[in-house]
């Protein structure tokens, strides 16, 4: 078996001024069937995330994390209230829904919040220190003024002239290959 060959380049970054540019770049790249793509940007640029077609499976996580902690609070309360240690106090029922509220609403926010901190730990592949976006010259303005579209090599439609030039036609500030 072959081993798998990996393009010589990492893909191609475009630079812009303002995240108006990024935005309208991003677009334009997106309607020209570029699939494989990030964007980087010192603030929030909104639509970009649905211009690079961004999807992520996280809400559906905490969605469930949240449930596994309110059937563990409700079951753990449960489980002390009437298996374990049953006290009927007052004639009150031994399972009451009321008093196992509060505990059942904690326990729901606690994993719900663990669910979303480390869901986004793995699905955003961190602690990430090395990615080749970082050996291009000038993306350190990425956190401060600068405004980038990367286009990866792996992209299916990725060719590194016609690519090139198409990024050229989105008027960019400056055009670099991203080496590995």
């Amino acid at each position: 078996m072959e081993p798998a060959t990996q393009p010589p380049i990492y893909g191609l970054m475009a630079e812009f001024a303002t995240g108006e540019a990024l935005l309208d770049a991003t677009q334009r790249t997106s309607k020209a069937g570029y699939r494989q793509m990030d964007a980087y940007s010192p603030v929030p640029v909104e639509g970009i995330a649905e211009a690079i077609g961004f999807k992520t499976k996280l809400p559906w996580g905490v969605f469930c994390g949240g449930l596994t902690g309110a059937v563990f609070g409700m079951g753990l309360q449960y489980w002390a209230s009437v298996i374990y240690y049953p006290m009927n106090i007052g004639g009150r029922p031994m399972f009451s829904i009321p008093s196992f509220i509060p505990v059942t609403f904690e326990t729901t926010v606690l994993f719900s919040a663990l669910t979303a901190v480390f869901g986004m730990i793995i699905l955003n592949k961190l602690p990430m220190p090395y990615h080749p976006v970082f050996n291009v010259q000038g993306f350190d303005r990425a956190s401060t003024d600068r405004y980038f579209l990367a286009i990866e090599a792996t992209d299916p439609k990725f060719d590194r002239q016609r690519t090139w030039e198409f990024l050229e036609s989105l008027k960019p500030e400056n055009l670099a290959e991203v080496p590995h």
